[in-house]
């Protein structure tokens, strides 16, 4: 009877662990949150950078606003609403290849995952990308992705 009960118990701590390990910062728990479902998104989403403007020459500090449209809504970063999710802010690169694993934290990824719809950047004086990606409430981008057009713009001096 004392073996069954420790099993139990030690079954019971492992299980009691895992959402611990999915609540990982999105760089360091990948593998975790890779094996979760992707989030389907509705027809017609769209996610979009309000200002600047595409062709834009701006000077520094540089506000970014993003919008979204069409029957999808900002729920913070673990919060799980349908049709819902938050911006990720794409600066000087590309959108992943890989739409299934957790965006993660970088110079070039920015998260706003307390559901915020603007930011304010520092950037260096010369061209620079601007591009939304909207992710659910683990940092994975939707089924199909909700991403914006990449705009240009130039920060002057």
């Amino acid at each position: 009877m004392r073996t069954f009960i420790v099993a139990a118990f030690a079954l019971a701590a492992s299980l009691a662990a895992v959402p611990l390990s999915l609540a990982q910062t999105p760089a360091a728990a990948p593998a975790a949150a890779a094996a979760l479902p992707r989030t389907p998104s509705p027809a017609g989403a769209e996610v979009y950078i309000i200002s600047p403007k595409s062709g834009a020459t701006v000077k520094g500090p540089v506000l970014v606003q993003f919008g979204l449209k069409d029957k999808m809504g900002i729920a913070p970063a673990g919060v799980k609403f349908d049709n819902t999710g938050h911006h990720h802010l794409l600066i000087d690169t590309d959108a992943p290849t890989d739409m299934s694993a957790p965006l993660p934290a970088t110079d070039h990824i920015k998260h706003f995952g307390k559901g915020q719809t603007e930011t304010t950047l520092t950037l260096t004086p010369g061209k620079h990308t601007l591009q939304l990606l909207l992710a659910d409430q683990n940092h994975i981008p939707h089924d199909p992705p909700v991403i914006s057009k990449k705009i240009t713009i130039t920060v002057a001096e």
